[in-house]
């Protein structure tokens, strides 16, 4: 029997290692091959993708569209699941302030930026942008039952995060995580065979090796 694959998408994004390393942990003992990869015919032929993505929204997206891997991800948006993280999660709207500049447009909505300016939080503190460092988030799925990405994870668990960025989605029901940071906000979205959070997976520690590991067996 043929051996699942996961793509870990290589265009040049700053947070490959980190976030190849991480899925690899994950998949030990789950008979899946973990590649990375800037070869787009490997991303159509494996069986799960992750995108990742750090940096400026429109480094990424010119760097993805340059390495030939565009279509490759497209293709995977539309038949197999998609894990975006942090820009790779941005990415997958339809526009982001950062830039400005367009995004792959897989998800209704917007991308825009905290104005936090001269904003308190409950310490007296004034909030800094970007956001870094440990935060918690919060299941939600329009109301309905969690996510099958959230099982055996408690719901407020912390994440770590670095971002001045966040989606917007232009549909409720694609926010699958919020995140309070001046307000809430989508820290995680989902649609169809697609899940993707802003936040870090591969450095929140075992709660984030578990969604990694969800993933690795999540039938959408």
């Amino acid at each position: 029997m043929k051996t699942k694959t996961v793509a870990v998408v290589d265009y040049g994004s700053g947070n490959l290692r980190s976030v190849s390393q991480a899925v690899v942990h994950a998949a030990i003992g789950a008979g899946v091959d973990v590649v990375v990869t800037s070869d787009a015919q490997t991303v159509f032929d494996a069986d799960r993708v992750v995108l990742p993505g750090q940096g400026h929204m429109a480094d990424c997206m010119r760097e993805l569209a340059e390495s030939g891997l565009k279509d490759a991800v497209l293709h995977a948006a539309a038949n197999k699941p998609l894990f975006g993280v942090c820009v790779g999660m941005q990415m997958l709207l339809d526009r982001s302030e950062e830039g400005p500049t367009d995004g792959l447009g897989l998800m209704r909505g917007e991308v825009v930026r905290f104005r936090l300016d001269n904003r308190t939080q409950g310490d007296g503190s004034r909030f800094k942008v970007p956001q870094m460092g440990w935060n918690q988030v919060f299941h939600r799925l329009d109301g309905r039952a969690d996510h099958p990405m959230w099982a055996g994870i408690a719901d407020g668990a912390y994440y770590y995060f670095v971002h001045s960025y966040f989606a917007r989605p232009a549909d409720a029901k694609h926010v699958a995580g919020e995140t309070d940071y001046g307000g809430r906000f989508a820290s995680a979205i989902a649609r169809d065979n697609i899940f993707a959070t802003q936040f870090h997976p591969e450095k929140s520690a075992d709660q984030g090796l578990a969604l990694y590991r969800n993933f690795l067996s999540w039938k959408p």
